[in-house]
């Protein structure tokens, strides 16, 4: 029956493609002849046709490669010569001047978007932000900028000891011309491109401090920032040091090792937690070669499979870990993606250490850059990721992310090296899971209407220091000044339901529904309505940790922001917990 098979294939490929050499064909013939009398007994009188099927076999094999690789070939150089002839008749015969690279660059965005979030187009003017991705470097005077309500820009995060931040620019201060260009209806990512240079070079700034009404102007220097992807490390309770890792890149490693060696050295730790919260990832090396920092020489770390299967690999430890056995707990949450997954999929499934947090993103696709003309890149999706246990990071659906977007029959079951079960489909689930429950509440709106940091700068402008991180809090009173602060600022929002809702009536006048829905539409109207005076009481206690957040950060940069946070961290008082437990992490770890 198997013959009988291969030869009903051949004769089907034949057709597909479509052969018309005389050998080939009559090839095809007797092979198919020959594998059915084959398979009827009939072997003595054809014995030596089951030649012609091999011939035919390979020949018709690579003869498809060929063609199918032709055929593909055709349509790129086809499409490519449509796109080209349709740019120049555009240009010739449009009414008004078309903006070419413009109109390219989003021609090419929205075909990338049809493939997935990952692949994207780096014209030559953003190759510097490719290079901070990778090294954390730029050159440039040292500060986040953001665009207020009113279209203005801002310096919001001066870094500490940088030029921004040396020259006396505080969080707050106005932007208004860069090298004598006004900066009116400029975009943050144009003010940035202007601010960022080669180091060593000048730039000339005007700017106002936070409500004066004078202008200063300064020339700085620019210098190569490098962000430290190590944000805080430190002792929380008693013997469990604390490292937060914010990204993976080049220098990573170095300074996961260099903070866990000090914390060993100078503090004894006799556990660690390792934060990945809200860590997008970078650089598969530096995951590889943190995980081996607990983790035994030559141990399987991640694996990719693509589409060139040369290029498939496997990542292992190259080194000996600097502590094998101390006890690990590991942070994640819904904003751990790529890298930070590779780490904590390897410790998880190696039962190196216990995950606390959320699910992480599902970001398990591999990025390789290929550099295009004219010096742009394209970063494209090679590969995906697999842990040591063999299940896949990536997130099944990773256009509409969330939980319920993950069937139950395309979740894999895989075991941990212990035999603990855990499974795919999406990210990677911790050990101990704790769900936010925050909604999207009042807070959203005061943090995206500037609200919090306008707030901050008043407070700054009143108060010249402020207790540690550790013991500042906002008085009663300063929680007062902010509520008159909401008024005196006219601060309102509307909800996204209540929007929503809007276009549902319009839609229900159309369809002939609007007057006998009046009555119902009008009482959820008014339940909709926000009530700012008591949405602030009600949310108080978030947004006295935002406001108190804010001004930490004003006087304490941002170690002294997340040593803040900390004080009211559950998955960090989770963590502590059963690191304080021998015999529950142990369990943990176990089948």
């Amino acid at each position: 029956m198997l013959v009988r098979q291969l030869g009903e294939i051949i004769k089907k490929r034949r057709k597909e493609l479509k052969i018309t050499q005389p050998y080939l064909a009559e090839l095809a013939e007797i092979s198919t002849n020959s594998l059915y009398k084959l398979e009827c007994g009939q072997e003595q009188k054809y014995k030596f046709d089951i030649k012609y099927f091999l011939v035919l076999f390979f020949a018709l094999f690579f003869s498809a490669i060929s063609f199918s690789q032709s055929r593909r070939n055709f349509e790129v150089s086809k499409n490519l010569d449509i796109y080209s002839s349709l740019l120049r008749e555009l240009d010739l015969f449009y009414v008004d001047t078309v903006q070419i690279d413009k109109i390219v660059k989003s021609s090419i965005d929205k075909m990338l978007a049809e493939l997935d979030p990952y692949t994207t187009y780096i014209p030559e003017n953003e190759t510097n932000d490719l290079r901070f991705m990778t090294t954390g470097e730029y050159g440039g005077v040292g500060s986040v900028i953001t665009a207020r309500k009113d279209g203005s820009i801002i310096f919001s995060e001066p870094y500490e000891g940088m030029p921004a931040d040396k020259a006396g620019i505080k969080a707050g201060d106005i932007l208004l011309e860069v090298d004598g260009i006004k900066l009116n209806g400029k975009s943050t990512v144009e003010v940035s491109q202007m601010l960022r240079g080669q180091p060593g070079t000048v730039v000339k700034v005007k700017f106002q401090h936070y409500g004066d009404t004078k202008y200063v102007i300064k020339e700085f220097t620019r210098e190569k920032i490098q962000i430290n992807p190590v944000a805080y490390y430190g002792i929380v309770g008693e013997n469990t040091g604390y490292i937060s890792l914010t990204q993976f890149t080049d220098k990573a490693v170095d300074e996961v090792k260099k903070a866990m060696l000090d914390l060993k050295k100078k503090h004894q730790i006799t556990s660690l937690i390792l934060d990945l919260r809200d860590n997008p990832g970078g650089i598969i090396d530096e995951a590889v070669k943190i995980a081996n920092l607990f983790l035994p020489k030559s141990q399987l770390i991640v694996s990719t499979k693509g589409k060139v299967r040369q290029w498939d690999s496997e990542y292992r430890c190259a080194n000996e870990p600097v502590d094998a056995e101390i006890p690990l707990v590991v942070l994640i949450n819904g904003n751990s993606a790529s890298a930070s997954e590779i780490v904590a999929g390897a410790v998880q499934d190696l039962d190196r250490g216990v995950l606390v947090g959320a699910r992480t993103f599902g970001k398990g696709l591999v990025q390789s850059t290929r550099e295009l003309s004219y010096k742009a890149y394209l970063k494209v999706t090679t590969a995906k990721y697999y842990t040591p246990s063999g299940r896949c990071i990536q997130s099944v659906d990773y256009s509409h992310r969330n939980e319920d977007s993950i069937p139950k029959n395309e979740v894999g079951e895989y075991k941990t090296r212990g035999g603990r079960l855990v499974t795919d489909g999406g990210g990677i689930t911790p050990d101990v899971e704790i769900s936010d429950n925050r909604k999207i509440s009042i807070t959203y709106y005061l943090y995206a209407e500037n609200m919090i940091s306008e707030f901050a700068s008043e407070y700054v402008r009143k108060h010249k220091k402020i207790a540690s991180p550790e013991e500042f809090e906002l008085s009663d009173a300063d929680y007062e000044d902010f509520k008159q602060f909401l008024k005196n600022n006219n601060f309102a929002y509307k909800l996204k339901s209540t929007e929503l809702l809007k276009r549902l009536k319009e839609l229900a006048e159309i369809e002939g529904y609007g007057e006998i829905a009046s009555e119902d539409f009008n009482a959820l109207e008014k339940t909709l309505s926000p009530n700012i005076e008591k949405d602030v009481e009600l949310f108080k206690k978030d947004i006295v940790q935002l406001l108190g957040e804010e001004i930490v950060k004003r006087y304490y940069y941002q170690k002294g922001a997340i040593r803040y946070q900390l004080r009211n961290d559950t998955e960090l008082e989770k963590a502590l917990e059963i690191l304080n437990d021998k015999e529950r992490y142990d369990n943990f770890l176990k089948i």
